[in-house]
């Protein structure tokens, strides 16, 4: 059966990471400081019913 394609900078990665597996670990924490976080739903909710529609071309000042 053949291997899976990977592409070359897949394999750079991970045999980087081999050689730094703390790398890993900062990974985590970068992850979860920007991604991870709490959703407040009630605020989703004001800010979409607070949005303003575009016209189609931004600078049509007869609108």
């Amino acid at each position: 059966m053949a291997k899976p394609y990977e592409s070359e900078f897949t394999l750079f990665m991970r045999e980087w990471l081999e050689k730094h597996p703390k790398e890993s670990e900062v990974q985590k924490t970068g992850q979860a400081l920007w991604w991870d976080r709490p959703q407040d739903l009630e605020a989703t909710r004001r800010f979409e019913a607070a949005h303003v529609p575009v016209n189609p071309y931004y600078y049509d000042i007869a609108h």
